[in-house]
């Protein structure tokens, strides 16, 4: 490539500086697009918009009650969480480009910042207008490819809860961090009571098997982890776009609760910042 395309204008390094760009993308979208991809599939292949898949796993969510601030029948809830992973697949596909007009607007001299205390410590406030109509384009291409859009599409930045743009990134760079461990231990539950017969001996006998592991790690996932809460306000939480990652985030905080816990530790879980393996 580089002996075929070089010219005087565009040197060798200038196509292996090219190359190896790609090589970065192409990585970085098979580590954290991968888990968005994976449990879209959970989602779909387990559950459905026009039935409840089993006695117990309606995916309806009431709010004030278990944490929720939504109000959601089971087929709004499954929209609700398909188009919330498919807006951050979106968002994550585009990664780059994002961290490119993010780092336009955080040195743009048209854009000044002033230092505020947001309730997270002290930070650059700061608008960030390339960064935000960019966003707004991919949430308006992702409402195009449904029928009807669930929840608000309000998009925070330049405020408290997203100060600037690279808060934004930083923020949306989570998304893998907090599906990843769940899909690896989703895919390893099998291996391990396979390997050890006395872990599968409990899974079957607590959890009623490793199938039905399964569906009650994806039924809690998909119900509280987008239901609205991580904080105590609507503008803060609820449907907005930021808001559903705040739930994600929520859900997090509260996995050492949840009854399978001790199962995403077997699994090598250590925790949604760190190596997992």
């Amino acid at each position: 490539v580089v002996q075929n395309s070089r010219s005087s204008i565009l040197t060798a390094d200038n196509i292996r500086l090219c190359c190896y760009s790609i090589c970065d993308n192409n990585s970085y979208l098979n580590s954290d697009r991968l888990p968005v991809d994976k449990m879209l599939a959970l989602l779909e292949s387990n559950f459905s918009s026009d039935r409840v898949a089993a006695p117990g796993y309606s995916l309806a969510i009431v709010e004030g009650r278990e944490g929720a601030r939504l109000n959601h029948s089971h087929e709004r809830q499954f929209l609700f969480a398909k188009q919330s992973l498919l807006l951050w697949r979106a968002i994550t596909n585009d990664m780059f480009r994002l961290w490119y007009l993010s780092e336009q607007d955080l040195l743009s001299p048209s854009s000044p910042y002033v230092l505020k205390n947001t309730g997270q410590g002290l930070q650059r406030v700061q608008a960030s207008p390339r960064t935000y109509k960019a966003m707004h384009q991919i949430l308006q291409d992702a409402q195009r490819e449904v029928d009807q859009w669930i929840g608000s599409s309000m998009i925070h930045m330049g405020d408290h809860n997203v100060p600037n743009s690279l808060s934004l990134i930083d923020k949306y760079n989570q998304v893998a961090r907090i599906l990843s461990p769940v899909v690896r231990t989703l895919e390893r539950l099998q291996g391990l009571v396979s390997e050890d017969k006395a872990i599968g001996l409990m899974v079957k006998h607590k959890y009623g098997g490793v199938d039905k592991l399964q569906m009650d790690i994806l039924h809690d996932f998909f119900r509280s982890a987008f239901d609205g809460s991580g904080a105590d306000n609507f503008y803060d939480a609820g449907s907005c776009i930021d808001g559903r990652l705040t739930s994600a985030w929520n859900w997090c905080s509260h996995l050492p609760d949840k009854p399978f816990f001790p199962l995403f530790k077997l699994c090598g879980f250590n925790g949604f910042d760190g190596d997992f393996d």
